[in-house]
């Protein structure tokens, strides 16, 4: 039961604020739905040591490392040395390992290397991460460059054009192996003819070994094994209280993928998965999206267990069931166009459990799966996330971020009317429509598009559903009021691609993630080539000013119809340009403004979730009878039992 206290807000470190999210209406469920949640969770959380070493291959040893330094009741807890490595160790627990969770560079110490090794020597060695024979120095030797220098593996994913991203990312899916070589493994692989290919390299790490270059996969008999066999036995109890034999089933092939590693198993599991409609409860498991990749090949794991919010899905639903007609009036080229859109769905879900590449940080929206031919052959499922946006949505409040950006009084109003209905709403086309939209042309390669292939993606998503939350239709559907409200959309979205986005990176770094990369090409594009938005210098700080929004649709129309055609074309070139002349350089004067405009509020520019704790209740013979839902523990505590509980790789 929720506590009458109950804060969306909570602890705040560095750039991070953490939060809570409410399991609304978990107790209307069934005993056997909460049973269902609870064993899905389990599964869930037990992926959080293949995330940790899939963003880097020391970031599990420092993480133990770190742990164990900061429990140790001998060391002094009161000194500043000890409170940045409490920091430090918050955020290597938030971003997965050391690198920034959204800039992907890495983060360094305010501690010592002296304090460190002064307190590994005090530390129990039986609670340090030591190879056989390996000495406490020896560990120092090892880690240290790792932690304290900046030159020595600097950043997880690389994205910088002409570098080799592979040789040049920290991340663990490559050992000893070039950028040159990996695309050259995996191009010999592909057969152009292949009506069905699998997402080669989705759930491997490719390393030279005796000069061959090879593939080690991820499966209970593999790499990860000991994880993945946990996590197959909470899908083993989950399949046990499923909801009805589709699930069974789709789950029966998820643990089958797990077991033998093999991909076309995987397109069998994503198919059933999507075709999976009934029931309230769902979820995500696996080694699913590629964004951590360099090379946009190989999975991240991630996991998220949901059930459906049913009065808020009305809404997508009014939209999926519209599907061919947003298809038939896109202002793309009908060579591009889905003659017929198939199996497009949609629901808005409550979060019942984060893990992995979900965890602490999370997405508001999520459409799957990924594969091109899947979604062109059985379509897509898309969720927008009710109780996270909620939680965002109520813990920004009164933050005055808005009017510290914003002016016009006017605009202001409107955005307070229409603007969460706006956000939901945008990310709903984005999900359900947008990713679903389009197709390749024959014999395109999906890979095409090499490293710029997710910002592409992820524009064109953005791109739809702009283009569409403008349009008359959605009056008509009555998911929004009026014809004004999408202005409220508009200005947001133009000011976060153009300026306030600009808060979450360090001054002199570049926009590195696709999220912000696809932003920032549509806003920079769109005020480029428009007469009806401009920048206005006022008491020296930057105004933007929209003054003809049915101009701004044309433009997001017509670049909607450039995107559409690189992914179509598989045009890497054009892509490439569009990337790189509006998505990644920062203009550094306006760019201190906004950092100074923003430091004056006292923000935290990142936001992350505490999961609740989900406690089963027995009877006295050990049946359980129920699931309670538990929103008292920490930050610190909730990691530091994830480490205990579902730390299963050394």
């Amino acid at each position: 039961m929720e506590p009458a206290d109950f804060h969306y807000a909570d602890e705040r470190f560095a750039d991070v604020q953490m939060l809570r999210y409410r399991l609304n209406g978990f107790d209307s469920l069934t005993l056997q739905q909460k049973l269902f949640v609870y064993y899905l969770s389990q599964a869930t959380l037990f992926g959080r040591d293949i995330t940790f070493d899939q963003f880097g291959r020391y970031n599990l040893s420092i993480r133990k490392m770190l742990e164990a330094v900061f429990t140790d009741l001998t060391i002094d807890h009161e000194t500043d040395d000890f409170r940045a490595l409490e920091v430090y160790l918050k955020r290597v627990w938030f971003s997965n390992g050391i690198y920034h969770h959204y800039g992907c560079n890495k983060f360094l110490p305010a501690f010592s290397e002296t304090f460190l090794r002064d307190a590994l020597h005090r530390v129990d060695v039986r609670r340090l991460p030591l190879k056989e024979g390996q000495s406490v120095d020896e560990l120092c030797d090892e880690l240290f460059p790792v932690i304290f220098d900046s030159n020595v593996l600097p950043k997880r994913v690389n994205k910088a054009d002409g570098e080799d991203l592979v040789a040049t990312s920290a991340c663990n899916f490559y050992q000893g192996v070039t950028q040159q070589e990996a695309e050259a493994f995996y191009a010999a692989m592909k057969d152009a003819n292949d009506p069905e290919p699998p997402s080669y390299g989705l759930n491997s790490t490719l390393v030279k070994e005796n000069g061959e270059v090879k593939e080690k996969r991820w499966s209970s008999n593999g790499l990860y094994a000991n994880t993945i066999r946990h996590i197959i036995y909470w899908l083993e109890k989950a399949v046990e209280v499923a909801e009805n034999d589709l699930q069974k089933n789709f789950i029966g092939l998820l643990i089958n993928y797990y077991q033998t590693g093999n991909l076309h198993v995987f397109d069998k599991y994503s198919i059933e998965w999507l075709r999976c409609m009934d029931g309230q409860v769902d979820f995500i498991n696996g080694f699913i999206e590629v964004y951590g990749d360099p090379l946009a090949l190989k999975g991240s794991w991630e996991g998220l267990v949901e059930y459906v919010d049913n009065e808020a899905t009305k809404r997508t639903q009014t939209i999926s069931e519209n599907a061919q007609w947003f298809e038939d009036h896109s202002p793309v080229d009908s060579r591009f166009k889905k003659p017929v859109v198939k199996g497009v769905s949609a629901r808005v879900i409550c979060a019942a459990m984060l893990g992995g590449d979900e965890y602490p940080s999370t997405a508001i929206g999520i459409n799957l799966p990924n594969a091109d031919w899947i979604r062109a052959r059985y379509g897509s499922k898309s969720i927008t996330i009710s109780n996270i946006t909620e939680a965002y949505s109520k813990a920004s409040h009164g933050s005055g971020f808005r009017e510290a950006f914003i002016k016009d009084e006017e605009m202001l109003g409107l955005i307070a009317k229409y603007g969460d209905r706006c956000d939901d709403l945008h990310t709903d086309l984005h999900e359900c429509l947008g990713h679903g939209s389009g197709q390749l042309l024959p014999g395109v390669d999906p890979d095409a598009l090499k490293a710029y292939g997710n910002t592409i993606e992820e524009a064109r998503a953005d791109l739809f559903g702009l283009y569409y939350i403008a349009d008359e239709k959605l009056v008509e559907l009555g998911l929004l009021p009026n014809k004004e409200a999408f202005k409220s959309q508009y200005f947001t979205y133009m000011l976060n691609g153009l300026m306030t986005q600009l808060v979450r990176i360090e001054p002199g770094h570049q926009i590195e993630e696709a999220h912000m990369r696809n932003r920032a090409l549509i806003a920079r594009w769109c005020l480029e080539h428009a007469k009806g938005m401009k920048f206005v210098v006022k008491n020296g700080i930057h105004q933007l000013e929209i003054s003809d929004f049915n101009e701004l649709r044309s433009l997001i129309a017509q670049l909607l119809a450039e995107v559409q055609r690189i992914k179509s074309e598989g045009d890497y070139e054009a892509a490439r340009r569009l990337v790189e002349d509006y998505a990644v350089k920062i203009d550094v004067d306006l760019h201190a403004e906004v950092l100074a405009r923003y430091k004056a509020l006292n923000l935290a520019p990142y936001k992350g979730f505490i999961n609740p704790w989900l406690l089963p209740v027995t009877d006295g013979n050990g049946e359980i009878i129920d699931i309670q839902v538990n929103y008292s523990e920490s930050y610190t505590h909730q990691m530091m039992r994830y480490s205990t509980e579902y730390g299963t790789l050394v």
